[in-house]
């Protein structure tokens, strides 16, 4: 009986080591997107610290060929869009509808709503 349970203890060790060895890669990579957001609900941290932060952040996908998640080029252009730098706004706006189709309404929306 003894054995019987060092061996089902075993074998729970191991498909546990198992799962955890097979971990699959994230689909994007999120790099600081995710504490910019958080800082921005909470408003720490001024715009500029926020896209500097968020740029860098791109970079660093891009080197590591890392997808920008969903999100990523709109949250940076509402920033631009608070320091009055329209035309990076709209780019990255853009950007957004490009890579993720389903956004085009909310972007167009947002587009019209910083133009007036």
């Amino acid at each position: 009986m003894k054995r019987i349970i060092t061996i089902a203890m075993l074998a729970g060790i191991s498909m546990t080591m198992v799962g955890c060895a097979n971990q699959q890669k994230s689909m994007y990579g999120w790099g600081t997107y995710q504490q910019q957001v958080y800082k921005r609900f909470k408003a720490e941290g001024s715009p500029e610290e926020q896209i500097a932060a968020l740029e860098a952040s791109r970079e660093e996908m891009r080197a590591s060929n890392q997808a920008v998640p969903p999100g990523y080029h709109a949250h940076l252009g509402m920033l631009y869009a608070e320091t009055g730098k329209d035309d990076q706004m709209v780019q990255e706006l853009n950007a957004e509808k490009a890579l993720f189709p389903e956004s085009a309404s909310y972007m167009d929306f947002l587009m019209r709503k910083y133009k007036k």
